[in-house]
């Protein structure tokens, strides 16, 4: 199944920096520094995307980020503020558990994973993070995770059933 492209100048995005890192190039006369930034962008509706990029100065790498998160937008299904369904997302050696909480308890998240989730509007929800503390694949295990997520509609809809079959 093929996502619809989505168009990021039709909505009203704001960003986030997670994580900037040095890398170093050892060459043969002497090291090449660069800076690699890692971004997200969202529009607390809904839509949220992952950017990295490196480049030899800091806002360079900011700006080559936050166009490689537009190129990554997806849209998460909100339901009530949280999510659908509990889901465990898998990214490398990163591994990050978001469960749907109820109105009142927060985002409670780390660095990272919080950044995405308050991107994407979640207001209430709860993580733990399983694997790596790495913010690189923290924040891409929390966005394969929230786009695998599904409405109950759509299970309905895929099983040729109705809403109240599905949630009993």
């Amino acid at each position: 199944m093929r996502r619809a492209k989505i168009d990021p100048n039709k909505l009203d995005l704001k960003e986030k920096m997670v994580n900037i890192n040095r890398v170093t190039k050892v060459v043969k006369g002497g090291r090449n520094f660069r800076f690699s930034a890692l971004v997200v962008v969202g529009d607390e509706n809904g839509y949220v995307g992952v950017g990295m990029s490196k480049a030899i100065e800091i806002p360079d790498a900011i700006r080559k980020a936050v166009e490689d998160a537009k190129k990554h937008l997806i849209l998460v299904p909100l339901v009530n503020g949280t999510i659908p369904h509990a889901i465990i997302g898998d990214f490398g050696a990163g591994k990050v558990l978001l469960k749907p909480a109820p109105e009142g308890t927060g985002v409670i998240a780390g660095g990272p994973v919080r950044a995405v989730l308050e991107l994407a509007g979640i207001k209430n929800i709860r993580t733990k993070s399983l694997g790596s503390n790495n913010p690189r694949n923290m924040t891409s295990a929390c966005m394969v995770a929230l786009a695998s997520l599904k409405r109950p509609e759509d299970v309905a809809k895929m099983r040729g059933k109705t809403v109240e079959e599905i949630l009993g």
